[in-house]
């Protein structure tokens, strides 16, 4: 088990949380946190082998939230000692009284346990930050070289951040948490008869370390191997023709589709109308709760802030809450949404469900999404016995371009390849599709869910939310899903061409 690093336990935590928190009190705060935050991030880019670029960036500050007379109030600092701390506090019960005036909203969060002093590291092998720039770079050098051989041109690029955090409130509650996470990805182009096109690894981003790349955790050497006949095969490719078909989606395809209908639709503040005028709203709205009929029976979808490896993962939010999982679909039914303290309190849900967040000291937290994952059917099918069932259809892999619209209802996906099914075996791959349908009719086709054995981990470093935006990571995992009589669009067609 991995350590909190020795240099972030040596700043003044304790005593910049004490003299805000007491300056909080001092001034008839109600409630108080602290939350100290050093983010670190480097990337990595390469094209056709070659260092294009590199980024090192450390972000360290602190934040006071406050609720005074029924209104928040927050704000950030730099200085590190206990009076520029305090004085940050008392800028934050001064925002406040400033807006008291014209809240609507008298703010009330759930009743949370006090957890007393605690620590919680993610779950990781080597610190990415660890590993010289120059080994890393090689790694990816060579990599890119390899599939240069059967490619015109390859992108490369490794993503790797380090979160560090320390929080504090006036209840009593003191965490001190880490964790690591890394994206790897390649990309390549390929010019053919009919045009150009590009593929990239499928391998998803996970809260892991620089392991994930050398130690077995991921057969990166396979897929790069298949990428270029994959890459050749698909510029090959007769276009798509446009109809109903029967779909087989792979986890790296479908989970994007659950992060776009599914978890975004059930972030309470957007179903209540919160982020309507930057992200939408939803159409999962709170009087459905108990009775929506999101999907088939089959479908049941969790949130978890716990799972290991995922990118949401944490040991306890930025309100001081205790993770967990817990249900969001059952049996194709809208029976939970994700909270935070105030919207929890605010629609008599009882406790929050851990999914406070700020992505930087300088932002306030707001409700974030969970790990959303779809759940793998006990003993179900492989996804050749999936495929096996299906007499017209596509095979989906790996995830591309997508549109929804700001109720998360009406959408359209891409995939990165789509192979024929003719009588229960792969036929091929296809070229300028696309599926379309309504989140409710998707969800309600689905038939059948893989097995744990077809089960994986995928997400993205990169959800935006609020304003002023703030940028999210989150996991998403699912097994290989088949869904009947989905539309299909031709690209090509549909653009006009």
């Amino acid at each position: 088990m991995r350590q909190i690093d020795p240099d972030f336990l040596a700043l003044p935590l304790r005593q910049l949380a004490d003299a805000a928190l007491q300056r909080a009190r001092d001034l008839g705060a109600s409630h108080a946190d602290f939350r100290l935050e050093r983010v670190r991030a480097e990337s990595l880019a390469l094209y056709d082998a070659r260092l294009e670029g590199a980024m090192d960036a450390d972000d360290l500050g602190y934040a006071v939230r406050v609720v005074k007379n029924g209104t928040w109030g927050f704000a950030a600092g730099l200085v590190l000692t206990p009076e520029a701390a305090a004085e940050v506090a008392a800028q934050a019960v001064k925002v406040a009284e400033v807006s008291a005036p014209i809240n609507r909203e008298p703010i009330e969060l759930a009743p949370e346990p006090v957890h007393g002093e605690v620590s919680w590291v993610s779950a990781y092998e080597i610190d990415p930050f660890s590993v010289p720039q120059k080994e890393k770079v090689a790694l990816l050098a060579d990599w890119s070289a390899g599939l240069l051989k059967g490619a015109d041109h390859v992108s490369a690029r490794l993503l790797q951040v380090k979160e560090q955090k320390f929080y504090a409130d006036t209840a009593g509650t003191v965490t001190t948490q880490q964790r690591v996470r890394v994206h790897p990805e390649l990309n390549a182009m390929k010019a053919g008869p009919s045009g150009f096109d590009d593929m990239s690894t499928i391998a998803p981003p996970v809260g892991r370390g620089y392991e994930y790349l050398t130690n077995g955790h991921y057969d990166w050497q396979g897929e790069l191997a298949q990428l270029p006949e994959l890459l050749a095969e698909k510029l090959a490719a007769p276009s798509v023709e446009a109809g109903d078909y029967d779909l087989v989606i792979h986890p790296s395809n479908l989970w994007l589709t659950i992060h776009e209908s599914i978890g975004h639709a059930t972030e309470l503040d957007r179903a209540l109308g919160y982020e309507a005028a930057y992200a939408g709203t939803s159409f999962a709205t709170f009087d459905q709760l108990g009775t929506l009929v999101y999907g088939s029976p089959v479908m049941n979808v969790v949130g978890d802030r716990t799972v290991e490896h995922g990118l949401s993962t944490i040991g306890y939010d930025d309100e001081g809450v205790a993770t967990r999982e817990f249900d969001i679909v059952k049996d194709g039914i809208l029976v939970g949404y994700q909270l935070d303290r105030r919207m929890a309190l605010m629609k008599g849900l009882g406790a929050s469900n851990g999914c406070a967040f700020a992505d930087s000291p300088g932002h306030m937290p707001i409700q974030r999404m969970a790990n959303v994952s779809l759940k793998p059917a006990p003993g179900g099918p492989s996804t050749e016995e999936l495929i096996g069932g299906v007499e017209r259809g596509l095979y989906i892999v790996g995830d591309k371009s997508w549109s929804i619209d700001m109720q998360r209802y009406n959408f359209q996906f891409t995939g990165q390849r789509a192979f024929r099914i003719e009588n229960g075996a792969l036929a091929g791959q296809v070229r300028d599709f696309a599926y379309q349908a309504t989140t409710t009719d998707f969800w309600g086709s689905m038939e059948a869910v893989g097995g744990p054995e077809t089960y994986v981990l995928g997400g993205a470093f990169n959800c935006g939310k609020g304003q002023p935006g703030q940028v999210a990571p989150v996991s998403h995992g699912c097994p290989s899903a088949l869904f009947r009589g989905v539309r299909i669009l031709n690209t090509v067609q549909e653009g006009g061409k």
